[in-house]
């Protein structure tokens, strides 16, 4: 038998159906933030980008300055000392924008999927232990009820664990009626039981829900 997901009474499956398209939509709502967050975050990498391309033009000049400076015979040596440090700052300069543009890469991907995980984790947590919870109990009810063919063990649960009120409503000494055997009482016991667990008897219909 398959796992059954969704409750046989019309309020309780109704709810579980809401529940689960808010939590689909709650989960779309922050991949959406997640992308946008994504999306702002990557032009702060363009300044690095820029300081990067200044560096290594400035790096580029300074050597071709240096290399042509270096063939004036006689100082070309001295002369060139100065060009040289010039390029490797401007190599610096374009190590600072790359390590720049890196860390903002990172920060766009990384901050957006933790913040959308924790988000749907915080409602996951409450949402998914209820659902998993729900269609544990119902399934395995249901499949008692299909295997056994017989509801009396759900009345016993219903005289066991259900409110004195109800019971009393199905009968006025419900104890009494199950261990006669009264099969309507048993029954209305079992359908009882059985809606806490958003299930129904066949041929058993009320108001509750």
């Amino acid at each position: 038998m398959a796992l059954k997901i969704y409750a046989d009474t019309p309020s309780r499956k109704t709810r579980q159906i809401v529940s689960d398209v808010w939590f689909v939509l709650w989960c779309g709502l922050w991949v959406w933030v997640a992308i946008r967050l994504h999306d702002l975050i990557v032009p702060l990498g363009a300044p690095g980008e820029k300081l990067a391309t200044t560096g290594d033009t400035l790096s580029q000049n300074m050597t071709e300055a240096g290399d042509a400076v270096d063939q004036v015979p006689f100082i070309g040596d001295q002369v060139r000392e100065p060009f040289d440090r010039m390029s490797a700052a401007g190599q610096t300069l374009a190590e600072a924008g790359r390590g720049q543009q890196e860390v903002v890469e990172k920060l766009a991907i990384f901050l957006p999927l933790a913040l959308a995980f924790l988000a749907i984790a915080l409602l996951a947590v409450v949402w998914l232990p209820l659902r998993i919870r729900f269609a544990s109990r119902a399934t395995a009810a249901q499949r008692y009820l299909v295997a056994a063919d017989d509801v009396d063990l759900f009345a016993l649960r219903a005289l066991a664990r259900q409110p004195l009120t109800q019971l009393v409503a199905i009968d006025p000494d419900p104890a009494g009626a199950w261990r006669r055997g009264d099969p309507r009482v048993i029954r209305s016991l079992a359908a009882l039981e059985l809606r806490g667990e958003g299930l129904r008897i066949p041929g058993i219909t009320d108001g509750a829900s």
